[in-house]
């Protein structure tokens, strides 16, 4: 079975994030709302505003906000629920 835990790392160094090219990434906007997800390959994503909480299927819910550095794992089917507009980088691998 798939390990399909959300990995959050709180206020992660500028090193890191310069090393891992983050500011090179893509950027995703979305206003508050709730919706359902599946991801079919991993995420990771290094909020830059807002807050969010995200309850995976059958699990407790988790919530992230600026300043955040999240992995969603292959595999994962969750609902966002957005409390204030999100902006944040992304990356597929």
């Amino acid at each position: 079975m798939p390990d399909l835990t959300i990995r959050c790392e709180h206020k992660p160094s500028p090193a890191k994030l310069e090393v891992m090219h983050v500011d090179s990434w893509p950027i995703w906007k979305k206003e508050p709302s709730q919706f359902s997800w599946h991801y079919d390959s991993s995420e990771t994503c290094y909020i830059l505003r807002g807050r969010f909480t995200v309850t995976p299927d059958g699990g407790e819910p988790e919530s992230f906000g600026r300043g955040d550095l999240v992995i969603f794992p292959a595999g994962l089917s969750c609902t966002w629920d957005i409390t204030e507009a999100v902006e944040k980088h992304y990356r597929f691998d």
